[in-house]
């Protein structure tokens, strides 16, 4: 879990890719509650991918996105929020996303689009590209391990995107 401690995010934040320095160009997000079954596939995404050591990328994982996650992504060059998905292609969808408001009543579990969104009200710096990686998953029962299958398209998503990153560095 990442917080920022003492930064406001009412009105904007003056916050320039130089006022982020030492930050990584890439990060990447994975969302879920590894209590719940396939809906741990973002913890067990940044897991696996703490192990590669990947050069110039930082990793978080949280039960949700939060607005305070906006901060996150100043000074990056390119994020990508890794979840499960309850439905959609399998075994995983990869997809550009764009600021959006959040269709929610409430203030906490915000989408990737409303994180965006909050980034482009609060600061001034350079929006990142950013992407969805969701990873298709089934069982979502609390007190669940995560299912072969689950695990099966994560291996296959991971490969995608590490390969992808490959390309991209």
């Amino acid at each position: 879990m990442h917080r920022h401690p003492g930064q406001e995010l009412a009105g904007a934040v003056s916050l320039s890719p130089e006022a982020a320095t030492g930050t990584a160009p890439l990060l990447v997000i994975g969302i879920g509650n590894p209590s719940r079954g396939d809906d741990a596939i973002g913890p067990f995404a940044i897991e696996r991918l703490e192990a590669l050591d990947l050069p110039d990328t930082e990793l978080l994982t949280d039960f949700q996105l939060q607005v305070e996650h906006a901060l996150d992504l100043v000074g990056r060059r390119e994020v990508v929020f890794i979840d499960a998905a309850v439905s959609g292609p399998e075994p995983f969808g990869f997809e550009p996303v764009v600021p959006a408001a959040n269709a929610s009543a409430i203030t906490h579990a915000l989408t990737p689009a409303a994180v965006l969104e909050a980034f482009v009200r609060v600061t001034d710096a350079p929006l990142p590209a950013a992407f969805v990686l969701a990873v298709r998953g089934y069982d979502f029962e609390l007190g669940a391990a995560l299912s072969d299958t689950a695990a099966a398209n994560l291996d296959v998503a991971l490969q995608m995107l590490i390969s992808r990153l490959a390309a991209t560095s």
